[in-house]
């Protein structure tokens, strides 16, 4: 009895569900965009600054080293 009253449950919501009319057409708004023939460039000044940058000998060292940790559980027992 419970199977019966659940399946007409859900075949009346499948069926009120798909009753509603939803659909309304949506317009595109299009917009007109000329071609740009000309190009202004700025002059760009070089300036004499000094900025540090760091080299590691080895990528992402941080994170290797993060990532092989080991626990006192990943040790091998003797049995």
């Amino acid at each position: 009895m419970k199977t019966l009253i659940t399946l007409i449950f859900v075949l009346f919501i499948g069926i009120a569900a798909q009753a509603q009319d939803t659909t309304s057409e949506v317009k595109v708004v299009t917009i007109e965009m000329g071609i740009v023939t000309e190009t202004i460039e700025e002059g760009v000044s070089f300036e004499n600054e000094t900025e540090v940058a760091r080299l590691y000998k080895r990528s992402n060292a941080k994170v290797k080293k993060a990532l092989s940790f080991t626990t006192k559980r990943n040790r091998a027992k003797l049995a």
